[in-house]
């Protein structure tokens, strides 16, 4: 696949942390609007963590090279290679891996998501493995870039279609989630938000309508 101060609860040392003058909670808003519109799994309980001092559940202890939640430093490696494979490095700026985005996820599913979405999500991590499996007869920590994207292309387009057509009772595919937090991560870390797109702390005086050359990125947000 190609490209595209409120606190996190229990934020890691290695957790992508916003740019001074930031103000998170408004980031979550924003990115939000940049999956459309809609609501993503956890982002409730997320923005209701913003206000308050404490996590969610207060289970996440961890870090570079630690456990958090149940999820082992070999886990966070394997959701790093899902987001990077999804925003991987381009010549503009790193990927999803350099920003932390592996952490971030295992930070997300283990204080914001609901005990049903983090089985789903856990389950899904399985499912990716065995659809690599199937697919190239390896593992997906040990396949080519070209065979990672393939499986999550094929993963991307089975998950378009569940979400087209599931009911509202009816539970969020585990990729949607994959991709939902890989987006959120990335673009409210400081890779995303400084290299990615385009960042002034102090941007000066308002401008609604300047020149755009094809090519350029976007602006970030600022709050």
């Amino acid at each position: 696949m190609t490209n595209d101060s409120d606190r996190l609860p229990s934020r890691s040392p290695a957790e992508p942390a916003p740019p001074a003058g930031i103000d998170r909670r408004e980031v979550i808003r924003r990115v939000g609007l940049l999956l459309g519109g809609a609501a993503f799994v956890g982002g409730t309980t997320l923005l209701d963590a913003c206000v308050g001092d404490a996590p969610a559940n207060g289970t996440a202890t961890g870090g570079t090279g630690r456990t958090i939640g149940t999820f082992t430093v070999k886990d966070q490696a394997f959701l790093d290679e899902i987001a990077d494979t999804i925003l991987p490095t381009t010549g503009k700026s790193p990927g999803a891996k350099a920003a932390g985005t592996g952490t971030f996820m295992a930070v997300m599913v283990t204080d914001c998501y609901t005990p049903a979405d983090q089985a789903i999500f856990r389950a899904g991590m399985s499912t990716v493995n065995e659809a690599c499996q199937t697919l190239h007869k390896t593992s997906f920590m040990e396949a080519t870039p070209t065979q990672r994207n393939a499986v999550l292309v094929q993963l991307d387009r089975e998950q378009h279609d569940y979400m087209r057509g599931k009911k509202a009772e009816d539970p969020t595919h585990y990729f949607r989630m994959m991709k939902e937090l890989t987006m959120l991560g990335f673009f409210t870390s400081e890779i995303g938000y400084t290299q990615a797109m385009r960042y002034k702390e102090t941007p000066g005086a308002y401008q609604p309508c300047i020149p755009y050359a094809p090519g350029e990125t976007i602006w970030a947000s600022h709050a």
